[in-house]
């Protein structure tokens, strides 16, 4: 019960964060929830927390959401998720290298977050036609694998949707799709029973309550100073699941 609990106030924090970034939630929630509650209640719960976000923005927004970037988005990485399920398929039992492997993404994320975002000097800009291939399929197995794939698509998005509105907007579409072919995955593979359900009922209801506050707390703070510290608990939350 005490893990559970800690569980939940993961998802209340890292969610107030997205609030105020408006990335990384997801990937910050990971490592610790995986510690806390295990790969196989963290995943189904943490991504369905993602598509409900996802359609709670996209219903008030689906006029921005950028229709060939969206199409272009869901097909390439629905190709990349299917390798990721293969290669977690393939990983089965072995959570010591699967803690490896999400740690290590985790933290390569945040050391290319910071140094993209407080250190490159010339601002955003996109990427050319291999490099914004590889990011989405990349991000599709991440996404596969881990539900970790936002920080990825983020980076292909740069300089591609300028629009703050219409790139919320998409980023959330895709979401919806994207977490939802992995929801029928976990469905399929019968991870979601009675339990879960009640996990993620009350985990729901803390997510709309911490978007709440992290969409007040955005209009107060820095969103600057947020994001370093982002990285910084992405780098520690990482590092984490070496020694786990």
């Amino acid at each position: 019960m005490a893990k559970k609990i800690l569980f939940l106030l993961v998802v209340f924090f890292t969610n107030i964060i997205q609030g105020i970034t408006g990335f990384a939630g997801t990937m910050l929630a990971m490592p610790p929830s995986v510690m806390l509650v295990g790969f196989d209640t963290a995943k189904p719960i943490l991504n369905a927390l993602g598509l409900l976000s996802g359609i709670y923005i996209v219903a008030a927004n689906r006029k921005s959401v950028n229709k060939k970037e969206f199409l272009k988005i869901v097909a390439v990485m629905t190709v990349g998720m299917l390798a990721g399920f293969a290669l977690r398929n393939v990983l089965a039992g072995r959570e010591r290298v699967m803690y490896i492997l999400l740690g290590t993404v985790v933290i390569l994320t945040a050391v290319w977050g910071i140094y993209k975002s407080f250190l490159r000097k010339g601002g955003e800009h996109g990427h050319g036609k291999a490099v914004s291939a590889l990011l989405l399929v990349s991000a599709g197995v991440t996404h596969g694998m881990f539900v970790c794939g936002g920080p990825l698509l983020v980076s292909y998005m740069t300089g591609k949707v300028s629009d703050k509105q219409e790139f919320r907007a998409t980023l959330s579409a895709c979401w919806i799709v994207l977490n939802g072919i992995i929801l029928a995955d976990d469905i399929r593979t019968g991870l979601w029973n009675k339990d879960l359900l009640l996990l993620f009922g009350i985990s729901a209801a803390i997510l709309f309550a911490a978007m709440f506050i992290g969409s007040l707390l955005c209009k107060k703070m820095s969103r600057g100073l947020f994001m370093k510290i982002t990285y910084v608990l992405l780098i520690v939350s990482g590092a984490l699941l070496f020694i786990k």
